[in-house]
């Protein structure tokens, strides 16, 4: 049935991956005469990076199609995605080929509390973290220890729904990986100041975390090595 639960459901998984430069050029936003990033649109200038967007001018960010639709025209999502499934039903959008695929289910590593003070001495001793920006981390529950003594940090997506995490070994072999199902083009990991007054994408939380301990006026946005169209 038309715009039945299911059949929007089945719908989004497949339109939130549509590039978010035709999406922007579908709502009338113009582009940028000397930022290939970024937008002018009704609500304020927005810079986006594969499948993630930062609106400059109300401090908000996201990722996906469907997201960016919600932000500029104020739709809930069903509207959002039957709005897509209209402007662009006649149109080649560019779609990632794993759209098509069911989505992997998101399976974080457990917490040990125990190896919180191995992650915290790597972090604090030999990534010269301060220690207080990591316990707040900790605090805001965006950063805690596994099984294995790996940093785990959260990636967030709207409503602060976690979708996914980065990890970092913090054992004598240091490595990086990703959660399994974790989902890049749903949310990212960032920290902040109180007023930043630019925004930085990095390639993983750990540069993020360090960006703005050496630069503290930003908001710091890891891509977790995102491509262009990156996928869990």
């Amino acid at each position: 049935m038309p715009g039945s639960f299911e059949s929007v459901k089945q719908k989004a998984d497949l339109l939130r991956g549509i590039n978010l430069g035709q999406v922007l050029d579908g709502t009338g936003a113009l582009k940028d005469k000397f930022d290939k990033a970024k937008w002018h649109t009704s609500k304020g200038s927005i810079s986006i990076c594969g499948p993630k967007f930062m609106n400059w001018s109300k401090g908000i960010g996201g990722g996906g199609a469907i997201d960016l639709v919600m932000h500029l025209k104020n739709f809930d999502f069903k509207t959002a995605v039957l709005w897509l499934d209209t402007v662009f039903s006649d149109h080649h959008i560019q779609i990632p080929s794993n759209k098509m695929k069911p989505n992997p289910i998101l399976k974080l590593p457990k917490k040990d509390s125990t190896k919180l003070p191995q992650v915290i001495n790597y972090l604090v001793k030999i990534r010269s973290i301060p220690l207080s920006l990591v316990r707040d981390l900790i605090h805001s529950a965006k950063l805690y220890a596994d099984t294995k003594a790996n940093a785990v940090f959260l990636l967030l997506g709207k409503e602060k729904r976690i979708v996914g995490a980065e990890l970092r070994g913090t054992n004598y072999i240091i490595w990086r990986g990703m959660a399994k199902g974790s989902r890049k083009d749903l949310g990212f990991f960032w920290v902040s100041s109180h007023n930043p007054d630019k925004m930085v994408l990095l390639e993983s939380a750990l540069d993020a975390i360090s960006f703005l301990v050496l630069y503290s006026n930003c908001l710091a946005i890891s891509t977790s090595g995102a491509s262009p169209n990156p996928h869990g």
